[in-house]
Parts: C-alpha cells; structure tokens; sequence
C-alpha cells in the first residue's frame, strides 16, 4: 500500500476527530448509567418516600454516583431480603451495608459511608441496666431481621434475640414487653424515638461497637469499579460534600 499524500493524512485525522468526538456526543446523550440500589426503609439514613429529605446516606449516594456518572434506581425492600438480592443478582449494589468478617467475601465493598455506633435501648424503669448491659446476657434483644448485630450479639453471649421485619416492629416488640430491649444503630434508634415523641420514655446505652456502613454490590463488580467509587467518596470527604450533607441531617 503506498504511503498516505499529506492532504490525504490530514483528512484522515479531520475523520478521525469528528468520529470520535460524534461518539463522545453520543454518550453524552445517552445520559448517566443507571445503577440498581436495593436498600430498606432506615430513617434517617434511608427515607422510603423521603421527597426532599430522602435521608442522609441517600443523599451521600446521590452525590457520589453524579461524580461517576452514574444515576442510583432505589428498591426498597425488607433489609434480609435487600442483602439476598444484592448478593446473588448481577450488578446490584446494597447500602447501608455493614462490613463486617462473615460478609466479606459475599460482596465487592464498593464505598465506605457512615460510621455506626451500636447501642442497646430499652424503656426507662424496666429491669434492662443500659450502663451495665454486660450483665443482662440473659435477657430478651430484640433487632432487624437480617442486621449483622445478631452476630455480634451471640459472640457478645446474648442468645435470647427477637427479631423483627422492619424499625416499626422492632420498636412494637418494646412497648409492648415482647423483648427488654433493642440493639441497633444509635442514629436509627434515636430517629425511631424522636419521630413518636418518647425520648424521654427511653435510655441508650454507649456504643458497644463501631463499624462502617458501606455501598456494597454483588460480587461481578470489578476491582476497578471500587477503586472509581472509593476514589469519588474520598473526594466527597476531601472537599467537605460529604460532612455538609450529615451535617444537614443532624449526624456530623
């Protein structure tokens, strides 16, 4: 084949740049890559039907997915069954997910959110010592079904675990004396208080432990797409977006 004339060359790379920039355009309108997210109603982390105030992790998934062009699609569902789903359908990620050792290897840990504290709470005047829960192993616990706290209960010696579908439940189970008390995220717990006014009718304890609440997805996520999502949050934290968004939550 002979060699290209210049004229030739130049309107080989004049093509060559308007194919590639008619491809760029192209991607550009087909708009974001849509991300399905499975979660459960966990006010005020998560808000089912939230409007404006979808709730502060929500809104940290909003923010994180626009800076890797990506538009989060959110099912709700009860949490055992969210963390079924997200563990065995393709490209399907999970939040707020707690990492923990006995779902490591289950799922691509995809962005850190949110540092948990993990509380007891029980109604004030019942026989749950909330400043000494080490001694109350034998005791009736109530939690989310499918939370990793039951774990962590039973390697603390609580046995006795009550658990129920959603918040409500958990919350029903005591008041109405189903369990002596509930263990669970000390933000979650103090939203579930303050959104039927009994505060003051309840005590926590303080945080048994610390872990962190992930994005996390099924196992066919890459390497490459954590590294691009936990590179987008460290920016989040860099900038300050993050901690303005919990801050507008009351968490920061």
């Amino acid at each position: 084949m002979s060699p290209l004339s210049p004229s030739s060359y130049r309107r080989r790379l004049v093509l060559g740049a308007a194919v590639a920039l008619g491809g760029a355009a192209l991607a550009r309108a087909a708009g974001p890559i849509r991300l399905r997210v499975v979660t459960a109603h966990l006010p005020p982390l998560v808000v089912e039907n939230g409007g404006s105030r979808p709730g502060a992790l929500h809104e940290v998934l909003i923010a994180l997915c626009r800076r890797v062009d990506q538009t989060p699609e959110l099912e709700f569902l009860p949490w055992k069954r969210a963390i079924l789903v997200a563990g065995i359908a393709p490209r399907t990620a999970i939040f707020p997910l707690s990492r923990v050792p006995e779902r490591e290897a289950a799922f691509r840990w995809l962005a850190p959110l949110f540092e948990e504290n993990y509380v007891f709470l029980a109604p004030r005047g019942r026989d749950f010592d909330v400043r000494n829960p080490a001694h109350m192993k034998d005791k009736r616990i109530t939690l989310l079904r499918g939370a990793a706290q039951s774990t962590l209960l039973r390697e603390l010696g609580y046995n006795n675990i009550v658990e129920g579908r959603s918040i409500d439940e958990v919350h029903r189970f005591l008041v109405h004396g189903m369990a002596d008390a509930a263990f669970g995220e000390r933000e979650i717990v103090r939203n579930s208080l303050r959104s039927r006014g009994q505060i003051a009718e309840f005590e926590t304890s303080e945080p048994v432990r610390k872990t962190a609440a992930w994005l996390a997805g099924s196992r066919d996520f890459t390497e490459a797409d954590a590294a691009m999502y936990q590179k987008a949050m460290q920016d989040m934290v860099a900038d300050g977006s993050h901690q303005a968004i919990l801050k507008r939550y009351g968490l920061a």
